[in-house]
């Protein structure tokens, strides 16, 4: 991760962010933002950011808005939020906009600075209790019928790589398929899996047994 977009109101734990992701990316670069604008001035300005630490409660709204505009322009990037709300209601909201992590931010650096770090192997960043009520949620209101057993093979070939981190434009090199055939496989996973996200879709793949890497495949981003 080279560039990181962190946008959060609170200056002192806006720095905590800062430290706890040059820890886990040395080396990176960091634009830091206060506001609901800031964030959505500096998501429109540049195309080229990594990853994005979004708060959900800034002082002019909410994160997610960042979180949309972020995904449109820079659909490479992975947006995980962090915030101090771990109800349903927002862990919903934030996967349905496009999240691909949840972290708590009453968890302590250094497992924060640790989930980071598993993202280059494709793991989504999710505090522990977030993926325990996320496993809750599914176990609750999942279909009855079992989805996976819908997807086509080339469709699970698709998901197993975005399961392990790759975009999509690797995904195309990969299965030598035009990255808009890619798109469209995406969105009948997600139709068929009753999903909206990357960090969804990587748990799924991981519970199907689709994210062991095969010899010479390179892990992640």
């Amino acid at each position: 991760m080279k560039r990181i977009l962190i946008v959060e109101d609170v200056a002192q734990t806006r720095r905590w962010l800062c430290e706890i992701a040059e820890n886990a990316f040395p080396g990176c670069s960091i634009e830091e933002a206060a506001s609901m604008r800031g964030g959505l001035a500096a998501a429109a300005a540049s195309a080229d950011f990594d990853l994005a630490l979004i708060d959900l409660g800034l002082p002019d709204g909410s994160g997610l808005e960042v979180l949309r505009s972020l995904k449109l322009v820079c659909p490479d990037a992975v947006p995980i939020v962090t915030t101090v709300m771990g109800d349903d209601a927002h862990i919903v909201a934030a996967l349905s906009a496009g999240a691909e992590g949840y972290l708590l931010k009453e968890n302590p650096a250094d497992l924060l600075t640790a989930q980071l770090k598993r993202l280059a192997d494709g793991t989504p960043a999710l505090s522990p209790s977030i993926a325990r009520r996320i496993m809750e949620h599914f176990r609750y209101t999942g279909p009855a019928a079992d989805p996976e057993e819908e997807l086509t093979a080339r469709e699970k070939e698709v998901l197993g790589l975005i399961g392990r981190g790759h975009r999509n434009v690797d995904v195309a090199a990969s299965l030598d398929l035009a990255e808009s055939t890619v798109a469209s496989h995406i969105k009948s996973i997600y139709r068929k899996l009753g999903i909206s996200s990357r960090a969804e879709a990587s748990w799924h793949a991981t519970r199907m047994g689709l994210t062991l890497n095969k010899p010479g495949e390179p892990t992640g981003r």
